[in-house]
């Protein structure tokens, strides 16, 4: 922790006060461009309900030129990304100490040439993802969906060995916004003799956080648990729609494949470890009769603070609703820190066998689930795969997303002693098929 993290901290940027996610000390980095015709992509920080343009700012924060003209002007982050978390560090740095309240560097037009209202700026997915994986690392989330199929025996026995994952699809990752149109495939009815093909009547969602890669490693090398983190950026929201029906057929035996691959969101803004530091966690406390991690994946580092303690909110918001002015409805309030993997443990497991990872790529945790009905990250688990139907507030129900309805996810991180700091809003609205 450092100065970047004082809770008395102030900018001069009027709404950073008291913002409930950009304050000062969370900075994350994000592409933005205005919407105006012919504005090229560039990198920005989230400060309050502004933008600081890191390309308009370079000079101003004290970016070396080299590191600017490599990595601020660019349309995505992946560069900035592979700097390592040394410059990360004195980045950050220089960005608090140009928006603090009382800088040497403000004048009274400063936020006119380094400050973009973010309702004049369109977001875009933050990386290049070259490639994206997505683990299952939520026991409660795991134990619940196997009850549904298998009640005498929910857990397979490598899960609490090995973090389970699967290899996503990078190019249908989408940012938040983007309408998600209801996917076709293959479905079949458990009293029928065949599949037929259709639209998925059963669309979901999954409440997650990804995580994306900083500098990676070499093809054949492995990265150790003790230096997991050095490879680690910044964490943003991640909803993986997920088609059930089209799911529940094609798993057998291989694993997630077209009920996946149509569409993931994620929110614009990464908010990088440093600034996270503050809410650091414990791991996964295993209770008796847990198998311990395997040396590789063992460390007291991240025993004692290998999690991070992130809220995510899971809200909907029906077509009925919106036209009678109602808000969106929380259906679900997980936690981060109730994975039974640490992301550092995930990371050093990807590269386990010689994987190499690469800056900008993705992984993202799987549904965050917790021990309550209402940390249930999914419609899958909060209707118990349809039998238990959800009652909205205007009296509709919901076993499964019907067309018009708007999902939001929202995170964000609460201690005494410290900021409150967010990720924003990872949004989808459901379009028919």
């Amino acid at each position: 922790m450092n100065h970047t993290h004082d809770p008395g901290l102030t900018s001069w940027v009027e709404s950073a006060q008291g913002h409930p996610d950009f304050p000062i000390q969370n900075l994350p980095f994000g592409i933005f461009r205005r919407r105006l015709a012919g504005d090229q992509a560039r990198v920005g920080v989230a400060i309050g309900d502004q933008i600081l343009d890191l390309s308009a700012s370079a000079a101003a924060v004290g970016v070396p030129e080299g590191i600017a003209a490599r990595a601020c002007g660019e349309p995505a982050l992946n560069d900035l990304m592979s700097l390592g978390r040394e410059l990360w560090s004195a980045l950050r740095s220089q960005i608090s100490q140009l928006l603090a309240s009382g800088s040497s560097r403000y004048h009274p037009r400063l936020g006119e040439r380094i400050l973009v209202p973010m309702s004049q700026a369109e977001l875009l997915v933050p990386a290049r993802i070259g490639d994206y994986t997505d683990f299952y690392a939520s026991v409660h989330h795991a134990t619940n969906v196997g009850s549904m199929f298998r009640p005498d025996n929910p857990l397979f026995p490598n899960y609490k060995w090995v973090p389970i994952g699967y290899h996503g699809r990078a190019s249908s990752i989408v940012p938040s916004g983007t309408p998600i149109r209801r996917p076709h495939g293959q479905i079949k009815d458990p009293a029928g003799d065949q599949p037929t093909y259709a639209a998925s009547g059963s669309l979901d969602y999954e409440s997650e956080m990804g995580c994306f890669v900083g500098p990676g490693n070499r093809l054949g090398e492995t990265v150790p648990l003790s230096r997991a983190e050095d490879h680690l950026f910044g964490l943003c929201l991640v909803n993986d729609w997920s088609a059930r029906d089209i799911q529940t057929w094609e798993y057998q035996p291989l694993g997630p494949f077209l009920a996946k691959s149509f569409a993931t969101s994620v929110s614009p803004w990464v908010v990088t470890l440093e600034a996270l530091q503050p809410f650091r966690a414990p791991a996964f406390h295993r209770p008796p009769g847990d198998p311990a991690p395997l040396p590789y994946l063992a460390s007291d580092a991240n025993l004692s603070g290998g999690g991070i303690d992130v809220v995510v909110d899971v809200a909907i918001s029906s077509v009925r609703m919106r036209e009678a002015g109602m808000e969106p409805v929380r259906l679900s309030r997980s936690r981060l820190a109730d994975l039974y993997w640490t992301l550092g443990q995930m990371l050093t497991h990807h590269t386990s066998n010689g994987c190499n990872l690469r800056p900008g790529d993705l992984f993202a945790s799987g549904t965050i689930s917790g021990p309550t009905r209402e940390s249930r990250g999914c419609l899958l688990e909060l209707t118990w795969r349809g039998a238990e139907p959800l009652r909205l507030p205007n009296a509709e129900t919901r076993k499964f997303l019907e067309d018009g309805d708007e999902v939001i996810l929202r995170a964000f991180c609460e201690r005494q002693g410290s900021v409150r700091i967010g990720f924003g809003e990872c949004r989808g609205v459901v379009l028919p098929a």
